[in-house]
């Protein structure tokens, strides 16, 4: 399905400040809100909605991106859809706690208690290989993550009558306190909210509800990422509360450098070095790439620095079938020592060459880039 602007979710002008798309919002929370609809998913869709929109306009850099890109750029980001949406989750937020506003609207801690939520995301951070980054891999990690204890499933009592009923609350989770004409309700604090507290603590988790371990995954990684690169595991992250969905994992991944070759975007450069007699006369050689061993020319008057294109050698590109392009720079050694027949050869050679040592005008292009240096 097509997404909606976000201006016109919040119904604002693109150019509305922030206290103008922040009362656009909280006015649709409000209207939308699930605790004020129970039910109605339509409204809780709408709700989502807004919260979306308000995730990217509220935030000066998703917002920059948005009026650039549009939705195609944030594509990846929590905004994107691909997790929770950023934003108030609970009517309280929106209008504070005082005299206890959330329930006077229908909301209340029994509605937060009951609401399902969803799990922290989690990093990881993978190095990989420059030859891996090439091809791409398969890489297994293993991942330390908090997860239920399946014995108590959560409640961190022992599954038979672990469990007993609050006796603060009656087990209705909250206790009502009369101020004025307000009927006013709180979260119990002698149970948090649960109705229940516990008698016996589970044996396995120690009454914590949750145990930690590590978990092994198959991470697929394609040829062409980069440092900084993030690959993402749907519900993989942490579990969520009151049965809701995990979070997701996110690999950060490091490239480790090369000995030969280095990388600019998706072209990589190497270094060849030739003496004198290949940059003057040229001379075919072959250089080790990715794709095996690969003939070079080195043309006849070869000049140190010059760049030699071998065209599709490069790093294959994201997403695509693409490669970039592999640059050979070429190194003219000069030889430190000579034997007594190289220099005489050499002296011979000298007879023979123009002298060029007077410092020579600099052209049009030179002073440009003197100026701006």
């Amino acid at each position: 399905m097509t997404k909606r602007d976000y201006y016109e979710v919040l119904a604002v002008e693109r150019g509305a400040d922030d206290q103008t798309i922040k009362s656009a919002y909280r006015k649709l929370a409000l209207k939308y809100h699930p605790d004020r609809n129970p039910g109605d998913h339509q409204a809780e869709e709408y709700f989502k909605e807004a919260a979306e929109a308000y995730s990217v306009l509220s935030d000066s850099q998703k917002r920059s991106v948005y009026d650039r890109y549009g939705h195609q750029g944030l594509q990846g980001t929590a905004a994107s859809g691909g997790g929770g949406f950023e934003g108030f989750t609970d009517i309280s937020d929106l209008f504070g706690d005082l005299f206890g506003m959330g329930d006077i609207f229908g909301g209340g801690s029994r509605g937060r208690r009951t609401r399902q939520q969803r799990g922290d995301d989690v990093r990881y951070d993978l190095e990989i290989s420059f030859e891996d980054m090439m091809r791409g891999l398969k890489a297994e990690i293993q991942v330390p993550r908090t997860d239920v204890c399946d014995k108590c499933t959560g409640t961190g009592a022992e599954p038979e009558d672990g469990l007993t009923v609050c006796p603060m609350c009656r087990g209705k989770g909250e206790v009502v306190y009369q101020q004025s004409f307000l009927s006013v309700r709180r979260t119990c604090s002698q149970c948090n909210g649960r109705g229940q507290i516990i008698r016996r603590p589970c044996t396995k988790c120690k009454g914590e509800a949750w145990i930690r371990r590590e978990r092994k995954l198959k991470v697929d990684i394609p040829a062409g990422v980069d440092s900084g690169t993030r690959v993402r595991i749907s519900g993989e992250g942490q579990p969520g509360l009151n049965g809701g969905p995990h979070g997701d994992l996110y690999v950060f991944l490091a490239v480790k450098p090369h000995p030969v070759f280095d990388r600019q975007e998706y072209d990589l450069h190497c270094t060849v070095p030739v003496n004198i007699a290949q940059a003057a006369l040229g001379t075919d050689l072959e250089v080790s790439t990715f794709d095996g061993d690969q003939p070079l020319r080195i043309g006849e008057g070869t000049q140190h620095g010059e760049k030699i294109r071998l065209k599709g050698l490069g790093v294959p590109k994201l997403n695509s079938s693409g490669r970039g392009d592999l640059w050979v720079h070429v190194d003219v050694r000069v030889p430190k020592t000579l034997t007594r027949e190289q220099r005489e050869l050499f002296e011979q050679l000298a007879g023979t060459l123009p002298a060029e040592n007077i410092p020579h005008e600099k052209s049009v292009f030179e002073k440009v880039k003197d100026f701006f240096v």
